[in-house]
């Protein structure tokens, strides 16, 4: 059995500096994993910046979004963002993702709820592209160094097509933030 526990990173007016000293006594402690929670419309950390933090101090936890509201984001913007994560933490992030459902975390302009699951789709090839090196927006250059890998994903959600996402992309499925009764039928749909 793994043990894992989450950073406080969307507890409402956290302060910022307790992230990466948690993930130091977490891991100092033995657990295996830490977890974020994604949100852009609530007081708290961004999940990015506290994987980031996480993966400075720590040498060995693994580190897991649960889940990362995916399309909020501009896709290689992202992509960008988790393999530079990837890289400080030595190859220990795992990005657990979701298309998202609550209105106001939508707040980057042109990337709205409307057309998320499609925007989701082509934003996963997206991510494979830079993971592997490939030139972006026309240009010669990479976006990110040689060498990064190809991040582990797992999928969020309880429509069909976050499953089938999860079988064409994905390493699994990974459960929101809700009681286990609620969760089980996701996993279950996933097996």
């Amino acid at each position: 059995m793994r043990i894992g526990t989450g950073l406080p990173n969307q507890v409402p007016n956290m302060r910022p500096h307790v992230v990466p000293a948690w993930a130091k006594l977490a891991e100092d402690a033995g657990f295996e994993l830490l977890t974020t929670i994604g949100r852009q419309a609530y007081p708290g950390l961004s999940d990015t910046v506290a994987l980031a933090a996480a993966a400075a101090v720590t040498d060995r936890v693994e580190l897991v979004s649960a889940v990362l509201l995916a399309t909020t984001w501009p896709g290689a913007l992202l992509a960008k963002e988790v393999a530079g994560i990837d890289a400080i933490s030595g190859g220990r992030l795992t990005l657990g993702v979701s298309v998202g459902q609550r209105p106001d975390d939508f707040v980057a302009e042109g990337h709205g709820p409307g057309g998320r699951g499609a925007r989701f789709d082509r934003d996963l090839e997206t991510y494979r592209k830079i993971w592997n090196g490939e030139p972006i927006g026309g240009g010669p250059n990479p976006a990110v160094p040689e060498g990064t890998r190809q991040i582990p994903l797992l999928f969020g959600g309880f429509v069909p097509a976050a499953l089938d996402r999860m079988a064409r992309w994905g390493e699994g499925y990974i459960g929101g933030s809700v009681p286990a009764a609620m969760a089980a039928p996701g996993f279950a749909a996933a097996r």
